[in-house]
């Protein structure tokens, strides 16, 4: 967690000396490593843009820093402890979910699978820039070909990149350090935008770390709000700089094309205030060349913007929501929303009512106060934020307008801050308020704190060790949908996804397709469906079907299950079960049809027998079920809030190993036990429907059992307030899929197979 982020301040320490001795201006200090970063931000687009030259980004960002030190070794700078410690507090009080579960992970997970797709264009981008010629059909491809090829802006993730390539980590591991990173970046900026306000350097610190987890951003940041952060980021080190008696042109003009680079050309918007600043206190012929300066450094943007903007008709439409569900309430603006949710109403109404008054009162006072104290760059920074607000969620989507509410948030809390800030200096009874606003922001953040979405580390490990083990095998089939696997973790097994974006149809058995967000059971697939995938990565469960019989096993983790195909012809299948029934007792009429069809082929007859099988419903209730109902309907769901303990009797009639699974979402701790003995337990998973979790294993002899569920919700955990997307359930016992071996039966021998429980029956060639 702390290595990555040092990395990348190194780096942008290095850019920001660069910037210094370039433009031959000195720097405020805390807005060295801004500055720096964007820098790079800016600069990197060029070899990225240029396609082959792409994988000279990474050597360019360590020479621009390198030659940086070389450059201003000769004036050495000594940090400003202040300044260095609202960064630090800003970085753990962003870390701390992530650092509190003990695990590598990020937040967000399924609130918003865009940052599968921020991961799928990076990972091409750096090798490849905006191209995506000579890659295999795949989920990876074809996300790429809605993204990508369009000209997204890249600016606010090349830097993560270029840090990915120096400590060889995935993406995936490096999102929250990167995201933490850029909301310490924040601090800094903050702490130098409010420098001619607060005097005292540690009340300042104190303003910088408040106003850089505005509750707004800082619930966007648990989504993966990376724009939104570095937009934060780039707009407060524009408005320091650009309100400088003489600004250093250069820096100026880097910070400029940084925003272009992260927001494409629409990020103009956030320029026009300091532009007209700039133009009115240095005159046309300063300002005209600080246009043609930040013109030039942003041509890789420039060059894109045409195709990106002429496909962002979705990003601007009214009726846009994207996932928000409701239009963002301007008033959360003002930096303070207590609720684990910024998309959902406050906790207390009236108390956030009051705490978000006393802020508006704050940010007209700080306003003030800046007009009076000359504190140009604090206007200029409210100017941006005012304008940027009203032309985004004015006349862009609620989807677009959001994320200029939630970039423009920290800026008009800081100034509320510091208004606060500057009469708690002088006056005993005004230090209220400013401790009024401290308390409204950290119950806000301690709310999202204990509701965040945490990434199952343990899946998504998984995956990338098949990605990396079984790279080339494709073209692969991922039956279950986890957008961070197709989109990225196996891309190099040119993976297709059956409920994502996909060059493959996979029909369904029952008819149509997967639906987005769904997963679906192997055995739910058209066989030609299946047969045309190498490769097959299936979710564990005991209540998963077995490949068809020329797969065969070739890895096998605690989550997933690899197959390969082996040589050989399947002539017919039969498939049998349900999703929550996988087995059945096929016809005997059935069973004979195939038998003829094998025999006139030369062939013979496959089948996998099922033994015990066992759902049982969160309620204690067990059977099989009827069908499995799409996010979270099915009738075995459970949304647990609240501490649960149930007890059931389970009857199995063979004698085994059985694996005991938990389905759906849990954010408190689970545990079960069988007869008294404890099979295993987990705790804060969170997951798409119709996916399972293995607890542990069981040893089972025929007759009766009873089984214990308790689960545990509260405590201090991140997430363990969360209000689960799906629901919980079941339990389901049996002998795993793996352990099924294919059984072959002559044509002759066909009736032996009737009246028995088996999975499919196949005809398969000689």
């Amino acid at each position: 967690m702390l290595v990555f982020p040092l990395v990348l301040g190194l780096l942008a320490l290095g850019c920001g000396l660069l910037l210094e001795f370039a433009g031959r201006r000195p720097l405020p200090g805390p807005l060295l490593v801004p500055a720096g970063f964007a820098l790079l931000a800016a600069v990197l687009l060029f070899p990225v843009v240029g396609g082959g030259t792409a994988p000279l980004a990474t050597p360019l960002a360590v020479v621009l820093a390198v030659a940086g030190y070389a450059a201003g070794w000769r004036r050495p700078r000594r940090p400003d402890p202040a300044a260095v410690g609202a960064a630090v507090a800003t970085f753990a009080v962003f870390a701390a979910p992530v650092v509190c579960s003990g695990r590598r992970t990020f937040a967000g997970y399924i609130k918003l699978d865009d940052t599968a797709t921020y991961f799928a264009m990076l990972d091409r981008a750096m090798a490849h820039g905006y191209g995506v010629a000579g890659l295999a059909p795949s989920t990876y491809d074809e996300t790429l070909r809605t993204s990508l090829v369009y000209g997204y802006p890249l600016g606010s993730l090349v830097p993560l990149g270029v840090g990915r390539a120096l400590v060889a980590q995935d993406l995936a591991w490096l999102w929250q350090p990167y995201l933490t990173f850029l909301a310490a970046l924040l601090a800094l900026a903050l702490y130098q935008l409010t420098a001619r306000l607060v005097r005292s350097r540690w009340l300042r610190a104190a303003v910088a770390f408040l106003g850089a987890q505005a509750a707004l951003l800082y619930g966007y940041a648990m989504w993966g709000g990376v724009k939104e952060l570095a937009t934060a980021v780039l707009v407060v080190t524009v408005a320091a700089l650009a309100a400088e008696r003489v600004p250093p042109l250069l820096a100026l003009a880097v910070c400029g094309a940084a925003v272009l680079g992260a927001l494409s050309a629409g990020g103009v918007v956030w320029l026009a205030v300091p532009a007209v600043v700039v133009a009115l206190r240095q005159g046309r012929r300063w300002s005209a060349t600080l246009v043609v300066a930040t013109a030039a450094l942003a041509i890789p943007t420039l060059y894109e913007a045409p195709t990106w903007l002429s496909h962002t008709g979705a990003f601007t439409g009214g009726s846009e929501y994207g996932n928000l569900g409701r239009r963002i309430g301007a008033l959360q603006v003002f930096g303070i929303w207590p609720s684990g949710d910024f998309r959902v109403d406050p906790v207390n109404v009236p108390a956030t009512d009051a705490l978000i008054a006393v802020a508006a009162v704050a940010v007209v006072v700080g306003a003030v106060l800046a007009w009076r104290r000359r504190a140009t760059e604090m206007l200029v920074a409210l100017g941006m934020a005012v304008v940027g607000c009203a032309v985004y969620a004015g006349a862009g989507s609620p989807w677009v307008g959001g994320k200029a509410l939630a970039s423009a948030s920290p800026v008009v809390f800081a100034v509320g801050l510091a208004g606060a800030a500057w009469l708690a200096e002088r006056r005993i009874v005004a230090s209220l308020g400013l401790a009024a606003l401290a308390g409204g922001v950290l119950w806000s953040n301690v709310l999202q704190y204990h509701a965040v979405s945490l990434a199952p580390s343990g899946i998504l490990g998984e995956l990338e060790q098949i990605g990396n083990r079984y790279a080339g095998d494709g073209p692969t089939l991922l039956t279950d949908y986890q957008p961070y696997g197709a989109r990225h973790f196996l891309r190099r097994m040119d993976a297709e996804a059956a409920g994502e974006l996909r060059y493959r149809q996979d029909p369904l058995r029952s008819g149509g397709q997967a639906t987005l967000g769904v997963s679906v059971d192997v055995d739910e697939l058209q066989l030609p469906a299946v047969l045309q995938y190498r490769t097959l990565v299936l979710r564990r469960s005991p209540l998963a079907s077995r490949p068809p019989s020329v797969y065969s096993l070739v890895w096998s983790g605690r989550y997933y299950d690899v197959w390969r195909r082996r040589p050989g012809r399947v002539l017919a299948h039969l498939s049998l079960g349900s999703r929550f029934e996988p087995g059945a007792e096929p016809s005997c009429a059935r069973v004979l049809a195939l038998a003829r069809e094998a025999k006139a082929d030369g062939g013979r007859l496959a089948t996998v027998a099922r033994t015990d099988t066992v759902v049982l419903e969160p309620n204690g209730r067990v059977g099989p079920p009827a069908t499995l109902g799409s996010y979270g309907e099915d009738p075995f769901a459970l949304y647990l809030a609240r501490s649960y303990t149930v007890t059931a009797p389970v009857d199995v009639s063979t004698r085994g190993s059985y694996d005991v699974f938990v389905g759906g979402t849990f954010q408190g701790r689970v545990e079960v036990t069988v007869d008294g003995r404890r099979v295993g337990s987990a705790r804060d998973v969170v997951d798409w429907p119709s996916t399972f979790v293995p607890l542990g294993a069981v040893s089972l002899a025929p007759g009766r059992h009873m089984l214990t569920l308790r689960y545990r919700a509260g405590g201090l955990a991140p997430g363990s307030a969360g209000t689960p997307e799906f629901g919980f359930g079941p339990v389901a016992l049996g002998i795993g899929t793996a352990a099924r071996s294919v059984t072959y039966v002559r044509p002759a021998a066909a009736r032996t197979l009737c009246g028995k429980l088996l999975d499919w029956v196949e005809v398969v060639g000689p």
